[in-house]
């Protein structure tokens, strides 16, 4: 097709989910277009979960992919905010439809039209395909500025799991200095969830399963305090001392005990993402007017503020870069949870031969 440019990705082509070299087109240049080469690609693992189609809706090839940074090197004739050698950033979603009531209000994640940087199918009928590539096209109004003083690779996760912690403290008002906040989990999202908490001013305690997190947390990313939550005697010292918690923990557990930590009027709030129901004992969130909350990554405009917030305050996540022929071994130890905190993909310095 005249209107489709040849580029490299790495793609699962079956459940398996192993990733190897793979051929396809992108669309040309457009007049609001943005063109750029990757340099780095953030490892999610919503990435584990679609390339081995845990979640049911996977179609194959699947080249995964939502937290990328990359250097432009094309733009459309009506682009105004992006020049040739820009860094730029792409994160979750690359289209909405821009009309809505979400769209028109800065919340582009929940438009409707939502569409995803890979599995959700572009203008002309193709399966847009992510970040583990060579390069990409993006409509500029989902493009990114990325700061001079703001890292690559380090940066590169704040464009998905930064935004994800991100976002919820800012709509839920969990961003005011001096309050308390829970930060459930202490890897990709949960590290982040700190750092972030602690430049609004907040007092930050992690709550974890692990004790042995507790030097990190600490002494490495500044937490003010650590919960063991199986430890009953340290749960009843901290009851209804919390203004708010962030859960960022995916596998199955239980939130009521999350609960009572709170003060009246707190807000427990899940970005993790449990694949099995949740129990609630309403009666108990009533006595206490406590709030369970969800949240996703932010909008366009909160993704910039975000990104912006990161570098002035020097927030950005602990990575392992790791070169492109290592990205089935990384996908391996990312499910077993062998990664502090977040894997990065070396693109651009890739060498590929399909």
């Amino acid at each position: 097709m005249a209107d489709r440019v040849k580029t490299v990705g790495w793609a699962a082509h079956d459940s398996s989910g192993f990733l190897s070299p793979f051929q396809f087109t992108r669309r040309a240049t457009g007049e609001e277009d943005v063109r750029l080469k990757v340099l780095y690609c953030g490892v999610c693992h919503s990435d584990l979960h679609n390339i081995k189609n845990e979640m049911g809706f996977t179609s194959y090839p699947c080249v995964p992919g939502h937290e990328v940074v990359g250097e432009v090197t094309e733009v459309g004739n009506k682009v105004k905010k992006f020049i040739i050698g820009d860094k730029v950033g792409v994160g979750l979603f690359v289209d909405s439809c821009g009309e809505c009531e979400q769209c028109v209000n800065d919340v582009e994640t929940y438009c409707p039209k939502l569409k995803m940087a890979y599995l959700s199918i572009d203008d002309d009928g193709t399966v847009i395909q992510g970040g583990y590539s060579k390069e990409m096209v993006i409509k500029e109004r989902y493009v990114f500025r990325w700061p001079e003083n703001l890292p690559l690779p380090a940066g590169t996760p704040l464009l998905g799991a930064g935004s994800t912690v991100y976002s919820p403290m800012k709509y839920y008002g969990l961003d005011k200095s001096g309050q308390h906040l829970g930060v459930v989990g202490l890897g990709g999202l949960g590290h982040l969830a700190v750092k972030f908490a602690k430049a609004f001013g907040l007092k930050v305690t992690v709550i974890s399963t692990s004790p042995s997190k507790k030097d990190e947390a600490i002494n490495h990313l500044g937490a003010d305090a650590f919960l063991v939550s199986t430890d009953q005697e340290q749960t009843q010292k901290a009851m209804s001392t919390m203004d708010g918690i962030i859960d960022t923990v995916s596998a199955p557990h239980a939130l009521m005990p999350l609960f009572s930590l709170l003060k009246p009027n707190g807000k427990l709030v899940v970005v993790g993402a449990p694949n099995k129901p949740v129990e609630l004992d309403i009666l108990f969130l009533v006595m206490g007017r406590k709030m369970l909350g969800t949240s996703s990554v932010g909008g366009v405009k909160e993704t910039q503020e975000m990104i912006d917030f990161a570098a002035k305050h020097g927030i950005v996540a602990d990575v392992e870069v790791v070169e492109m022929e290592n990205v089935n071994n990384a996908m391996e130890r990312l499910a077993k949870g062998d990664v502090r905190y977040r894997f990065v993909l070396d693109i651009g310095n890739a060498t590929v031969a399909v």
